[in-house]
């Protein structure tokens, strides 16, 4: 039985990369890719689209969820590797480091997406975060 890596994946052309680099570099890992559900979208879109029913947007987020997690599986797949995949709800860094902790994960792969300036001060840098924060080697992504 392999290491147990953790990949944060949102189905960005870097989380693609990330469990790519975690498959192809630790073949015999279980491997979980997570896509966490931030609520502070709901609050993005309610400004730019005006403010949906809280349960649509639920079920919108579970539905692209339920997507994003499949694209990871598929490509697994395309290197003939079975992966785990889980979603949960949370803000970003903190829901990575508390499911790295509850599932004893001991190595994070993550795509890192090189926010600057502006962006970065409003929108943070997950990637940061986690780095900070981790217990458990952390690898990044460009």
């Amino acid at each position: 039985m392999g290491e147990r890596i953790l990949v944060p994946y949102d189905g960005s052309p870097l989380s693609q990369r990330a469990l790519e680099r975690a498959i192809t570099k630790y073949p015999d890992a279980q491997i979980t890719a997570l896509y966490v559900i931030d609520p502070l979208l709901a609050v993005y879109e309610a400004e730019a689209k005006g403010l949906p029913a809280a349960s649509t947007w639920h079920d919108r987020m579970i539905e692209r969820a339920n997507g994003i997690c499949a694209d990871a599986t598929e490509q697994a797949s395309n290197y003939d590797c079975e992966i785990t995949t889980a979603t949960e709800n949370g803000r970003p860094a903190r829901t990575i480091l508390e499911y790295a902790d509850e599932h004893e994960i001991e190595h994070i792969i993550m795509g890192s997406h090189s926010r600057e300036g502006v962006s970065r001060l409003i929108l943070g840098s997950v990637a940061e975060r986690v780095i900070r924060q981790a217990p458990m080697p952390v690898t990044i992504v460009r």
